[in-house]
């Protein structure tokens, strides 16, 4: 009798045991899940902050290089310019022109591409609008042309045309701002677009470049 009750107590002893081995499985399984879901969101966390301080440095030094001069470019000061609508010729110091008195009507330059020399009064008062000037002489490669006017043609606020006596093979102009390349690849030119299209130099930002002049 003792003994069947001996055996009796043994067997709970151990399903007693079997059960906190049972529970304390439990709070382990838990508390693995639990570090490793916080490690999770802890990391993902800083993944995500890395992916957004990387973005954020990478965009600030593109708007560094943007702002950043052009080499080789060459200034005038803007507020010396004249900016009158005027109808008698206009003498310019610089060629292509790059502001001064001009046109009460401007050149349509919204990415317009002209086969002929365009009057410089009208391309002028272009400029006035923020639109940059893609010029090239004679001497002008036909592919560098080609590159150019599919930029220029792609490009809101821009105008491209041939000056055949200008000092350059290839000039990019924009209000009181200049610079001149000798290949359509020279990678000032993406540059000097980026920075001046509609840019800082802008007398009249936001001006319209289409119901002007076009090609005659």
């Amino acid at each position: 009798m003792a003994s069947a009750k001996n055996q009796s107590s043994s067997r709970k002893d151990r399903i007693r045991a079997m059960r906190r081995a049972d529970r304390a499985r439990d709070r382990r399984n838990r508390i693995i899940t639990v570090t490793v879901s916080l490690a999770v969101v802890v990391g993902g966390g800083g993944f995500c902050a890395y992916v957004l301080n990387n973005e954020s440095e990478q965009k600030e030094a593109a708007e560094a290089a943007v702002k950043a001069p052009v080499e080789g470019e060459k200034s005038w000061d803007a507020k010396k310019l004249g900016r009158n609508h005027v109808a008698k010729p206009v003498t310019y110091p610089m060629k292509p022109p790059v502001g001064g008195d001009h046109h009460q009507v401007w050149m349509n330059c919204e990415g317009d591409v002209y086969t002929k020399q365009v009057p410089e009064m009208n391309a002028v008062h272009s400029l006035e609008h923020g639109a940059v000037w893609v010029t090239y002489s004679d001497k002008a490669a036909a592919t560098d042309v080609k590159k150019l006017a599919e930029k220029v043609g792609k490009t809101p606020y821009s105008l491209m045309s041939p000056v055949k006596d200008q000092p350059g093979t290839i000039m990019l102009s924009a209000w009181g701002k200049q610079v001149t390349v000798d290949s359509a690849t020279d990678p000032r030119v993406e540059h000097f677009l980026t920075k001046y299209v509609q840019g800082p130099q802008t007398p009249e930002p936001g001006a319209t470049c289409t119901g002007g002049m076009g090609e005659q």
